[in-house]
């Protein structure tokens, strides 16, 4: 006897089995213990679908650039205090209590190699669903996405002493025991350990090292690296950390040499005013006499935003709108010339 198959018959098979299913979990019989795994085929399906979508997301989701290999340092750092928990990390194996998650998380020394720079990109900005992977936690940040991709990459050929000459610096004796977590990147003397994305804070404004470390541990102000470092810090740790690197002889504390017509005038035809009127001492914005000029160029570019967001889209706070008037073919120059500002 030949069943005849009709639309009416179709839609209700297929009622019947949204039904099925809807019973299934309604009666709490689908597993979903971690300590259970995942079949075979539910890992392969699973892990071959997560591959699939970083492959076509990042190909339109990521920017022109998605690699630095140039800041290193607070990559790692960042990886260490976040990341190797989860991952482990050359001479550290990742913690037995996040490994009994599923899926666990990969030991990046051996998969990074099966993605491409732009699609690691793409995974640690946006993160994995079902996974415990996060999202990049500092929105409009790609210079850190950038730098942790470059970091991710030298991982399957790093030793144990490079990722700790990247992560570890020795306290000094003057140094608070609160400094712990801040020099890996910053360095027990607040000079940056030389790098171009790490600014220097020996001598910054002791205020200003304290609202800035507030701000990021209330998450009001980007940065994935130092939300992750200022999260564990009570306010009098906060107090004694701004004190110490305050302390330390680096950044002049003087107002601004105008060695730059924007930083001496500005462009009273943009609306854009002095450098020298706003970041001088006695002022509440930070010092930058003297500070490094990679790291000035980099901030003033972080400010601007993307090119392709219209205006009324980007930030309003006010070093954002400020930025975004500096003509782009100036900001290294005024930066250099900022860096030089000094008696």
């Amino acid at each position: 006897m030949m069943v005849k198959i009709t639309i009416g018959r179709v839609v209700l098979v297929l009622c019947a089995l949204v039904a099925l299913g809807l019973g299934v979990a309604a009666a709490g019989l689908v597993p979903i213990a971690a300590s259970s795994g995942h079949w075979k085929i539910t890992d392969w399906f699973l892990h071959w679908t997560m591959q699939n979508s970083a492959r076509t997301y990042s190909a339109v989701q990521t920017p022109k650039s998605v690699r630095d290999d140039s800041g290193l340092v607070s990559a790692a750092g960042h990886f260490r205090q976040a990341c190797q928990v989860c991952h482990g990390a050359p001479g550290e194996p990742p913690s037995p209590v996040m490994q009994a998650a599923t899926p666990p998380a990969p030991d990046l020394a051996k998969t990074a190699g099966h993605y491409t720079d732009r699609e690691l990109f793409w995974i640690i900005r946006h993160g994995v669903k079902y996974t415990g992977m996060p999202a990049w936690p500092a929105s409009g940040r790609d210079d850190e996405v950038r730098r942790m991709v470059g970091f991710v990459r030298r991982l399957p050929t790093m030793t144990t002493q490079q990722y700790r000459d990247f992560t570890e610096q020795a306290l000094t004796a003057a140094a608070p025991s609160a400094a712990a977590g801040c020099t890996g990147c910053h360095g027990a003397d607040g000079m940056g350990r030389g790098q171009p994305d790490i600014p220097v804070i020996a001598g910054q404004d002791t205020a200003y090292i304290a609202q800035a470390l507030r701000q990021y541990r209330a998450g009001k102000r980007g940065s994935a690296a130092m939300q992750a470092a200022s999260a564990g810090l009570d306010d009098r740790a906060i107090r004694t950390l701004s004190a110490y690197y305050a302390g330390l002889e680096g950044l002049p504390r003087t107002s601004i040499v105008p060695l730059h017509p924007i930083a001496a005038q500005g462009l009273p035809e943009a609306q854009l005013p002095a450098c020298a009127s706003c970041h001088a001492e006695g002022k509440p914005p930070p010092r930058i006499a003297g500070q490094r000029p990679e790291y000035l160029a980099e901030r003033l570019r972080q400010w601007r935003g993307d090119d392709t967001v219209i205006d009324v889209h980007k930030p309003r706070q006010p070093m954002a709108v400020i930025a975004r008037r500096i003509p782009a073919e100036d900001i290294d120059q005024l930066a250099k010339a900022l860096s030089r500002a000094t008696p």
